[in-house]
């Protein structure tokens, strides 16, 4: 079966019964396949623009010349 074939019939459904649908489906794909691309236990450095001195400046010369 397609999704082409079974979205009318979802779109039909009550709201708890999506809700449902969804629980029942992300619960399968959390068994079937792995997902999760980070490995536990391992630190993941995030770019933040904390202590990057002159951020706010280019963001707010940014802004003026996008007014």
């Amino acid at each position: 079966m397609t999704l082409t074939e079974i979205l009318p019939a979802v779109r039909q459904l009550q709201l708890l019964d999506k809700i449902r649908l969804i629980r029942i489906l992300a619960e399968e794909l959390d068994v079937e396949q792995n997902i999760f691309p980070f490995e536990p236990y391992k630190v993941y450095y995030l770019a933040t623009p904390y202590n990057v001195f002159g951020a706010g400046k280019a963001l707010m010369d940014a802004m003026k010349a996008g007014s």
